[in-house]
Protein backbone atom coordinates (compact mmCIF):
# COMPACT_ATOMS: atom_id res chain seq x y z
CA UNK A 1 0.00 0.00 0.00
CA UNK A 2 0.85 3.38 -0.86
CA UNK A 3 0.55 6.26 1.33
CA UNK A 4 1.22 9.76 0.33
CA UNK A 5 1.77 11.98 3.72
CA UNK A 6 1.08 15.60 3.46
CA UNK A 7 2.37 17.87 6.07
CA UNK A 8 1.65 21.58 6.78
CA UNK A 9 1.06 22.15 10.80
CA UNK A 10 3.21 24.93 10.69
CA UNK A 11 6.30 26.52 9.10
CA UNK A 12 7.31 23.44 7.30
CA UNK A 13 6.27 22.48 4.02
CA UNK A 14 6.83 18.56 3.42
CA UNK A 15 5.36 15.88 1.25
CA UNK A 16 6.69 11.54 1.32
CA UNK A 17 5.65 8.51 0.18
CA UNK A 18 5.47 5.51 2.38
CA UNK A 19 5.14 2.03 0.81
CA UNK A 20 4.19 -0.64 3.15
CA UNK A 21 6.31 0.89 6.46
CA UNK A 22 8.64 1.98 3.96
CA UNK A 23 9.78 5.49 3.34
CA UNK A 24 10.39 6.10 -0.23
CA UNK A 25 11.32 9.59 -0.83
CA UNK A 26 10.24 13.06 1.14
CA UNK A 27 10.77 16.68 -0.16
CA UNK A 28 10.42 19.24 2.53
CA UNK A 29 10.64 23.49 1.96
CA UNK A 30 11.63 25.26 5.35
CA UNK A 31 10.13 28.78 5.58
CA UNK A 32 12.66 29.36 8.65
CA UNK A 33 14.36 31.63 7.03
CA UNK A 34 11.67 33.96 6.22
CA UNK A 35 10.08 33.59 9.92
CA UNK A 36 13.37 34.06 11.59
CA UNK A 37 12.95 38.13 10.24
CA UNK A 38 10.15 37.99 12.51
CA UNK A 39 11.46 36.24 15.65
CA UNK A 40 8.79 33.64 15.45
CA UNK A 41 6.13 32.32 12.55
CA UNK A 42 3.88 34.66 11.59
CA UNK A 43 0.73 32.25 10.72
CA UNK A 44 -0.75 34.31 7.13
CA UNK A 45 2.58 34.32 5.93
CA UNK A 46 2.82 30.10 6.78
CA UNK A 47 -0.18 29.58 5.11
CA UNK A 48 0.52 31.59 2.14
CA UNK A 49 4.01 29.79 1.98
CA UNK A 50 2.42 25.92 2.13
CA UNK A 51 -0.12 27.54 -0.97
CA UNK A 52 3.35 28.00 -2.99
CA UNK A 53 5.86 25.35 -1.95
CA UNK A 54 3.11 22.28 -1.83
CA UNK A 55 2.59 21.60 -5.99
CA UNK A 56 6.06 22.05 -6.13
CA UNK A 57 6.71 19.58 -3.70
CA UNK A 58 4.41 17.00 -4.98
CA UNK A 59 5.91 16.95 -8.37
CA UNK A 60 9.40 17.02 -7.54
CA UNK A 61 8.73 13.94 -5.04
CA UNK A 62 6.86 12.07 -7.67
CA UNK A 63 10.22 12.84 -9.98
CA UNK A 64 12.39 11.73 -7.74
CA UNK A 65 10.48 8.13 -6.66
CA UNK A 66 9.76 7.66 -10.73
CA UNK A 67 5.68 7.43 -9.58
CA UNK A 68 3.13 8.99 -10.54
CA UNK A 69 -0.16 10.57 -8.80
CA UNK A 70 -1.79 7.29 -9.96
CA UNK A 71 0.18 4.91 -7.84
CA UNK A 72 -1.34 6.89 -4.34
CA UNK A 73 -3.67 4.45 -2.61
CA UNK A 74 -3.86 6.55 0.81
CA UNK A 75 -3.31 10.09 0.79
CA UNK A 76 -2.94 11.05 4.61
CA UNK A 77 -2.33 15.02 6.18
CA UNK A 78 -1.52 16.19 9.36
CA UNK A 79 -5.48 17.41 11.15
CA UNK A 80 -4.08 18.77 14.07
CA UNK A 81 -2.85 20.28 16.34
CA UNK A 82 -1.32 23.09 14.34
CA UNK A 83 -1.73 26.95 12.66
CA UNK A 84 -5.25 26.05 11.94
CA UNK A 85 -4.38 28.51 8.42
CA UNK A 86 -1.64 26.07 7.54
CA UNK A 87 -3.43 22.69 8.36
CA UNK A 88 -6.32 24.18 6.39
CA UNK A 89 -3.94 24.16 3.39
CA UNK A 90 -2.47 21.03 3.58
CA UNK A 91 -5.93 19.32 4.45
CA UNK A 92 -7.38 21.01 1.47
CA UNK A 93 -5.62 18.94 -0.74
CA UNK A 94 -5.05 15.87 0.62
CA UNK A 95 -9.29 15.82 0.26
CA UNK A 96 -8.85 17.15 -3.23
CA UNK A 97 -6.06 14.32 -3.98
CA UNK A 98 -8.36 11.65 -2.29
CA UNK A 99 -11.53 12.30 -4.37
CA UNK A 100 -9.79 12.77 -7.76
CA UNK A 101 -7.90 9.53 -7.17
CA UNK A 102 -10.73 7.73 -5.60
CA UNK A 103 -8.54 6.36 -2.53
CA UNK A 104 -9.09 6.51 1.46
CA UNK A 105 -8.21 9.70 2.95
CA UNK A 106 -6.43 9.79 6.35
CA UNK A 107 -6.24 12.87 9.32
CA UNK A 108 -3.26 11.88 10.70
CA UNK A 109 -2.69 13.78 14.62
CA UNK A 110 0.66 15.15 14.24
CA UNK A 111 1.61 14.80 17.74
CA UNK A 112 0.75 10.81 17.62
CA UNK A 113 2.67 11.20 14.40
CA UNK A 114 5.67 12.23 15.88
CA UNK A 115 6.17 9.33 18.54
CA UNK A 116 5.55 6.69 15.47
CA UNK A 117 7.89 8.21 13.33
CA UNK A 118 10.79 6.13 14.52
CA UNK A 119 8.53 3.24 13.85
CA UNK A 120 10.23 4.11 9.99
CA UNK A 121 13.75 3.21 11.30
CA UNK A 122 13.23 0.22 13.25
CA UNK A 123 10.46 -1.77 15.34
CA UNK A 124 8.76 0.12 18.22
CA UNK A 125 8.13 -2.43 21.51
CA UNK A 126 5.29 -2.08 22.99
CA UNK A 127 3.81 -0.86 25.42
CA UNK A 128 6.11 2.56 25.25
CA UNK A 129 6.53 5.86 27.53
CA UNK A 130 6.61 8.57 24.62
CA UNK A 131 7.84 11.69 25.54
CA UNK A 132 6.64 14.45 23.22
CA UNK A 133 9.10 17.64 23.49
CA UNK A 134 8.59 20.66 20.83
CA UNK A 135 8.43 24.19 20.53
CA UNK A 136 4.62 23.99 21.09
CA UNK A 137 4.10 20.54 22.82
CA UNK A 138 5.40 18.81 26.32
CA UNK A 139 3.41 15.90 26.40
CA UNK A 140 3.63 12.01 28.00
CA UNK A 141 1.89 9.26 26.55
CA UNK A 142 1.38 5.61 27.49
CA UNK A 143 1.23 4.06 24.08
CA UNK A 144 0.10 0.42 24.20
CA UNK A 145 -0.19 -0.01 20.38
CA UNK A 146 0.11 2.57 17.44
CA UNK A 147 -3.99 3.60 17.57
CA UNK A 148 -3.83 3.62 21.49
CA UNK A 149 -2.23 6.81 23.19
CA UNK A 150 -3.06 7.46 27.01
CA UNK A 151 -2.07 11.11 27.90
CA UNK A 152 -0.56 11.39 31.03
CA UNK A 153 0.98 14.25 31.23
CA UNK A 154 1.29 17.89 29.70
CA UNK A 155 2.46 21.07 29.43
CA UNK A 156 0.62 23.81 31.95
CA UNK A 157 1.88 27.20 29.98
CA UNK A 158 5.07 27.05 27.71
CA UNK A 159 6.88 24.02 26.21
CA UNK A 160 10.24 22.91 26.53
CA UNK A 161 10.86 24.27 23.34
CA UNK A 162 9.54 27.21 23.57
CA UNK A 163 11.58 28.03 26.82
CA UNK A 164 14.30 27.68 24.75
CA UNK A 165 13.72 29.88 21.95
CA UNK A 166 12.25 32.62 23.92
CA UNK A 167 15.83 32.21 25.75
CA UNK A 168 17.96 32.32 23.05
CA UNK A 169 15.58 35.54 21.71
CA UNK A 170 16.90 37.19 24.47
CA UNK A 171 20.53 36.49 23.84
CA UNK A 172 19.45 37.52 20.42
CA UNK A 173 20.33 34.40 18.97
CA UNK A 174 18.69 33.67 15.55
CA UNK A 175 15.39 31.55 15.42
CA UNK A 176 14.54 29.04 16.39
CA UNK A 177 16.95 29.20 18.72
CA UNK A 178 16.87 25.88 20.68
CA UNK A 179 19.53 24.08 18.48
CA UNK A 180 22.11 27.15 18.77
CA UNK A 181 21.40 27.07 22.86
CA UNK A 182 22.36 23.20 22.43
CA UNK A 183 25.25 24.07 20.23
CA UNK A 184 26.80 26.63 22.70
CA UNK A 185 26.53 24.17 25.60
CA UNK A 186 28.71 21.56 23.95
CA UNK A 187 31.75 21.47 25.97
CA UNK A 188 30.82 23.33 29.15
CA UNK A 189 30.06 22.20 31.99
CA UNK A 190 26.41 23.11 33.32
CA UNK A 191 25.88 25.11 36.60
CA UNK A 192 23.40 22.86 37.89
CA UNK A 193 22.21 25.40 41.09
CA UNK A 194 21.84 28.49 38.21
CA UNK A 195 18.26 28.32 37.39
CA UNK A 196 15.92 26.20 38.78
CA UNK A 197 13.95 22.76 37.76
CA UNK A 198 10.81 24.10 37.41
CA UNK A 199 7.42 22.51 38.62
CA UNK A 200 9.27 19.06 40.51
CA UNK A 201 7.39 19.97 44.09
CA UNK A 202 4.51 18.07 42.91
CA UNK A 203 3.91 14.74 42.19
CA UNK A 204 1.84 14.70 38.78
CA UNK A 205 3.04 14.41 35.43
CA UNK A 206 2.64 17.83 34.03
CA UNK A 207 5.12 20.31 32.82
CA UNK A 208 5.55 23.96 33.07
CA UNK A 209 8.56 25.98 31.90
CA UNK A 210 7.26 29.47 31.80
CA UNK A 211 8.85 30.19 35.31
CA UNK A 212 12.64 29.06 34.32
CA UNK A 213 12.07 31.55 31.47
CA UNK A 214 11.55 34.53 33.86
CA UNK A 215 14.50 33.16 35.76
CA UNK A 216 16.34 33.10 32.89
CA UNK A 217 15.46 36.49 31.94
CA UNK A 218 16.51 37.64 35.49
CA UNK A 219 20.08 36.17 34.93
CA UNK A 220 20.51 38.22 31.66
CA UNK A 221 19.38 41.56 33.17
CA UNK A 222 22.31 40.63 35.90
CA UNK A 223 24.68 39.74 32.67
CA UNK A 224 23.84 42.12 29.80
CA UNK A 225 27.51 41.55 28.19
CA UNK A 226 26.21 38.26 27.09
CA UNK A 227 23.68 39.47 25.06
CA UNK A 228 24.74 39.53 21.34
CA UNK A 229 24.50 43.29 20.09
CA UNK A 230 22.82 42.09 16.71
CA UNK A 231 21.49 38.96 15.55
CA UNK A 232 25.15 36.91 14.21
CA UNK A 233 25.56 34.50 11.12
CA UNK A 234 27.67 31.47 12.43
CA UNK A 235 31.29 33.10 12.15
CA UNK A 236 30.50 35.91 14.40
CA UNK A 237 28.28 33.49 16.87
CA UNK A 238 31.65 31.85 17.41
CA UNK A 239 33.99 34.37 17.55
CA UNK A 240 31.29 35.63 20.77
CA UNK A 241 31.32 32.75 21.98
CA UNK A 242 35.06 32.62 22.37
CA UNK A 243 34.92 35.44 23.94
CA UNK A 244 32.36 35.41 26.11
CA UNK A 245 32.77 31.63 27.57
CA UNK A 246 30.56 32.24 30.26
CA UNK A 247 27.75 31.95 27.76
CA UNK A 248 28.43 28.26 27.50
CA UNK A 249 27.99 28.32 30.81
CA UNK A 250 24.70 29.52 31.00
CA UNK A 251 23.74 27.66 27.98
CA UNK A 252 24.57 24.33 29.36
CA UNK A 253 23.00 25.45 32.84
CA UNK A 254 19.80 25.87 31.26
CA UNK A 255 20.06 22.78 28.65
CA UNK A 256 20.79 21.03 32.21
CA UNK A 257 17.53 22.26 33.85
CA UNK A 258 14.66 21.69 31.22
CA UNK A 259 16.19 18.29 30.16
CA UNK A 260 16.71 17.17 33.85
CA UNK A 261 13.62 18.12 34.67
CA UNK A 262 12.22 15.81 31.78
CA UNK A 263 14.15 13.12 32.57
CA UNK A 264 12.49 13.61 36.08
CA UNK A 265 9.49 13.29 34.94
CA UNK A 266 9.98 10.31 32.38
CA UNK A 267 11.23 8.23 35.80
CA UNK A 268 8.39 9.39 37.94
CA UNK A 269 5.82 7.86 35.14
CA UNK A 270 7.84 4.54 34.70
CA UNK A 271 7.22 4.53 38.10
CA UNK A 272 3.58 2.87 37.33
CA UNK A 273 2.47 -0.76 36.87
CA UNK A 274 2.66 -0.49 33.37
CA UNK A 275 5.44 -2.96 32.41
CA UNK A 276 6.97 -0.54 30.18
CA UNK A 277 9.46 -2.01 27.46
CA UNK A 278 10.68 1.18 25.85
CA UNK A 279 11.16 4.87 26.30
CA UNK A 280 10.33 6.74 23.26
CA UNK A 281 11.59 10.72 22.69
CA UNK A 282 10.34 12.71 19.67
CA UNK A 283 9.90 16.27 18.41
CA UNK A 284 12.17 19.00 17.71
CA UNK A 285 13.65 18.88 21.24
CA UNK A 286 14.33 15.12 21.02
CA UNK A 287 17.33 16.16 19.14
CA UNK A 288 19.09 18.45 21.92
CA UNK A 289 22.21 16.28 23.21
CA UNK A 290 21.64 16.85 26.88
CA UNK A 291 18.59 15.44 26.75
CA UNK A 292 19.44 12.69 24.70
CA UNK A 293 22.20 11.82 27.20
CA UNK A 294 20.05 11.64 30.55
CA UNK A 295 17.23 9.93 28.74
CA UNK A 296 19.82 7.20 27.91
CA UNK A 297 21.20 6.87 31.14
CA UNK A 298 17.42 6.52 32.55
CA UNK A 299 16.10 3.67 29.98
CA UNK A 300 19.84 1.63 31.06
CA UNK A 301 18.77 1.51 34.27
CA UNK A 302 15.86 0.02 33.48
CA UNK A 303 16.86 -1.90 31.52
CA UNK A 304 14.50 -0.23 28.70
CA UNK A 305 14.81 0.02 25.18
CA UNK A 306 15.22 3.95 24.21
CA UNK A 307 13.95 4.48 20.85
CA UNK A 308 15.23 8.34 19.42
CA UNK A 309 14.16 8.74 16.22
CA UNK A 310 16.88 10.46 13.58
CA UNK A 311 16.85 14.13 14.06
CA UNK A 312 15.39 14.62 10.57
CA UNK A 313 12.36 12.32 12.10
CA UNK A 314 12.14 14.81 15.09
CA UNK A 315 11.81 18.01 13.59
CA UNK A 316 8.04 18.29 11.48
CA UNK A 317 8.26 16.08 8.92
CA UNK A 318 6.03 14.60 6.28
CA UNK A 319 7.32 10.82 6.40
CA UNK A 320 5.81 10.38 9.53
CA UNK A 321 2.51 11.64 8.53
CA UNK A 322 2.76 9.26 5.35
CA UNK A 323 3.81 6.22 7.61
CA UNK A 324 1.19 7.11 10.52
CA UNK A 325 -1.42 7.12 7.59
CA UNK A 326 -0.60 3.88 6.35
CA UNK A 327 -0.67 2.00 9.76
CA UNK A 328 -4.33 3.65 9.74
CA UNK A 329 -5.43 2.86 6.53
CA UNK A 330 -3.66 -0.94 6.61
CA UNK A 331 -5.78 -1.63 9.78
CA UNK A 332 -9.16 -0.33 8.01
CA UNK A 333 -9.55 3.43 8.95
CA UNK A 334 -10.36 5.82 7.58
CA UNK A 335 -11.82 9.67 7.34
CA UNK A 336 -14.78 11.18 4.84
CA UNK A 337 -14.42 15.16 3.13
CA UNK A 338 -16.03 16.49 6.25
CA UNK A 339 -13.17 15.79 8.02
CA UNK A 340 -11.81 18.72 10.02
CA UNK A 341 -8.06 20.83 10.72
CA UNK A 342 -8.13 21.04 14.79
CA UNK A 343 -5.83 23.91 15.74
CA UNK A 344 -3.66 23.91 19.05
CA UNK A 345 -5.83 23.38 22.35
CA UNK A 346 -8.50 21.66 20.59
CA UNK A 347 -8.36 17.65 21.23
CA UNK A 348 -8.30 15.29 18.26
CA UNK A 349 -11.03 13.20 18.65
CA UNK A 350 -10.88 9.40 16.98
CA UNK A 351 -13.15 9.58 14.54
CA UNK A 352 -11.45 7.10 11.91
CA UNK A 353 -14.76 5.52 10.49
CA UNK A 354 -13.90 1.39 9.48
CA UNK A 355 -13.11 1.00 5.89
CA UNK A 356 -12.96 -2.95 6.64
CA UNK A 357 -13.31 -4.77 9.78
CA UNK A 358 -10.35 -3.95 11.38
CA UNK A 359 -8.64 -6.20 14.51
CA UNK A 360 -10.49 -5.38 17.46
CA UNK A 361 -7.00 -5.45 19.27
CA UNK A 362 -5.81 -2.46 17.55
CA UNK A 363 -9.01 -0.50 17.90
CA UNK A 364 -8.53 2.16 21.04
Amino acid sequence: MLCLGIETSCDETAVALVHDGRLLGQCLHSQEKLHALFGGVVPELASRGHLTALPVLLERLLERTGLTIRDVQVVAAARGPGLLGSLLVGMGMAKGLALSLGVPLVGVNHLHAHLLAAGLEGEIPFPALGLLVSGGHTQLYRITSPFQFDLLGRTLDDAAGEALDKSASMLNLPYPGGRHIDALAAGSEPNRSLFPRPYLDNRNLDFSFSGLKTAFSQHLAQRPDLRLPRLPDDAALARWSEDHPELGTVCASLNWSIAETLRTKVERALQDKTAYRAVIAAGGVAANTMLRSLLAETAQARGLALILPSPALCTDNAAMIAYSGWLLARNGWEHDQTVEALPRGKPIPWDYRPRSFPNPSTSP
